[in-house]
């Protein structure tokens, strides 16, 4: 919330008044009543919503829809002097039929010191063809064809960096949720060749790549690394890549991918447990949610938001806010069923949600529909994993019936993985099946010592067993 009034407070006037303008004209008043409030008062959320007449829901709704029109103003307003650029690009051929030698190569040049401002490679390469061809005749043409062969040559390892991004992130969603070493090794090469392909040049947009990537695996993948004091420091690269931001505030990709280091200084802040400086960053991911996990995956992992978000609220103690507010965070989401990986994620989230809230029956509903829409017989932890969570709805709704049946196909999903490999998920399910037992004798000391037995434990692996709250609570409504 104090990030979008921030921004809001540092638009120039004619900004402001531009937004307003078109508030007012689509019959946004309410998103005008807001952007003006957060302008000019000093109020507080809940006077805010009396104000609209409002609930909380409809206040987060009401404030998500005023980023994202704020973002796309602001994002067309950068984008106006990229398109006058790229429309000269275009007209390269006109100029060069049109005009005289020494006009259109002064054009050419002009646009080549544009292009460079810009880190636009795909265009340069048109622009070097051409002032390769006009010099022909000259001993120019060895330095133009030299610059061309080097810019296709870029060009090539901008994408094929973009291609290992992509490629990494979607790895690394299947390695979530198998915990598999093969994963591992698989996204450890895939670093290493980010690293060389990266290496070729000096380049501000290569290193911003590869940060993407190698910030996150430092944090999630080869933990240890992070001492070798070879690796520049992670909040080294984080600054330097605010610097390489702030010098191309002109970048379309730069505009966007803020977010995705938003995200990761929240992780990585969130890793070492410095949680008062990672809270600098919550809000302002948090807001964008539904736009990170729907947008984003191709330069990161978004579903490990969810995670932290759970992780943090449990640490807060007010888990039971999530439910309310995710009816404001994805009122419009609609969450990709083939990409597995943040498909589970996703939905064990509203899941937990709603269990936190106590509303079992739903947490339920969400569980079964996923079981019910894809198959996770290739990720066996991850599907033994949806099942407990399901079974703990069961056991708290009494639903014997449901329970039993499950609770069976747990046991012998368990004997088949070998009880070593899920030890927690074994010892969950002993909770389960002490609470709905019959015998009330000694059932709250029962479950509080198969709990402590849980405590500290941790899997390398996709693991929602692990983000259950095992506390007083916890133990009360088992008992």
């Amino acid at each position: 919330m104090a990030k979008l009034k921030n921004i809001i407070k540092q638009l120039s006037e004619s900004d402001y008044e531009a937004i307003y303008d078109q508030l007012i004209e689509s019959n946004a008043e309410k998103s005008a009543y807001l952007l003006k409030s957060m302008r000019e008062k000093s109020m507080s959320d809940s006077k805010v919503m009396d104000e609209l007449e409002v609930n909380t829901n409809a206040y987060y709704t009401l404030r998500s829809r005023l980023n994202q029109k704020i973002e796309e103003y602001l994002l067309q307003q950068m984008e106006n002097p990229r398109t006058d650029i790229l429309k000269k690009v275009a007209n390269i051929n006109e100029i060069l039929f049109t005009k005289k030698k020494a006009i259109a190569i002064a054009t050419l040049k002009k646009l080549e010191k544009e292009l460079l401002d810009y880190d636009l490679s795909n265009e340069l390469t048109v622009v070097y063809k051409s002032l390769k061809k006009l010099h022909i005749n000259s001993p120019d043409h060895f330095n133009y064809s030299q610059l061309y062969n080097q810019h296709v040559a870029y060009m090539l390892a901008v994408d094929k960096a973009e291609d290992l991004l992509a490629e990494y992130f979607k790895k690394y969603g299947n390695y979530s949720l198998s915990g598999s070493e093969n994963d591992q090794l698989e996204l450890t090469l895939l670093n290493k060749e980010m690293g060389n392909v990266c290496g070729l040049y000096q380049s501000h947009r290569l290193y911003v790549y590869q940060s993407c990537m190698s910030i996150f695996h430092r944090m999630f993948v080869e933990v240890d690394e992070s001492i070798n004091d070879d690796l520049e420091p992670i909040e080294d690269m984080l600054d330097k890549i605010e610097k390489i931001f702030n010098s191309y505030h002109l970048d379309s990709i730069y505009y966007h991918l803020k977010l995705v280091y938003e995200f990761l200084k929240l992780e990585y802040y969130n890793h070492y447990k410095v949680y008062r400086k990672a809270e600098n960053f919550f809000e302002e991911v948090n807001e964008s949610a539904s736009t990170l996990i729907s947008n984003y995956s191709l330069f990161t992992y978004p579903p490990q938001f969810l995670l932290t978000k759970i992780k943090r609220h449990n640490r807060l103690g007010n888990e039971s806010e999530m439910y309310d507010e995710n009816e404001g965070l994805f009122h419009d989401f609609e969450c990709d069923m083939n990409d597995i990986p943040k498909y589970v994620t996703y939905v064990i989230y509203r899941a937990l949600s709603c269990y936190y809230a106590d509303k079992y029956d739903e947490a339920a509903r969400w569980i079964n529909n996923l079981l019910n829409e894809i198959s996770l017989k290739n990720y066996p932890y991850a599907q033994l994993e949806v099942k407990v969570i399901l079974a703990l709805q069961y056991c708290l709704l009494n639903d014997y019936d449901l329970f039993n049946q499950l609770i069976n196909s747990i046991q012998r999903q368990i004997r088949l993985l070998g009880k070593e490999n899920c030890e927690h998920i074994l010892i969950f399910t002993k909770i389960l099946k002490t609470s709905i037992n019959d015998v009330k004798k000694n059932k709250s000391d029962k479950i509080k010592a198969l709990v402590d037995k849980m405590q500290n434990m941790d899997v390398n692996y996709f693991a929602p067993t692990l983000y259950v709250k095992l506390d007083e609570k916890f133990v009360n409504k088992l008992s």
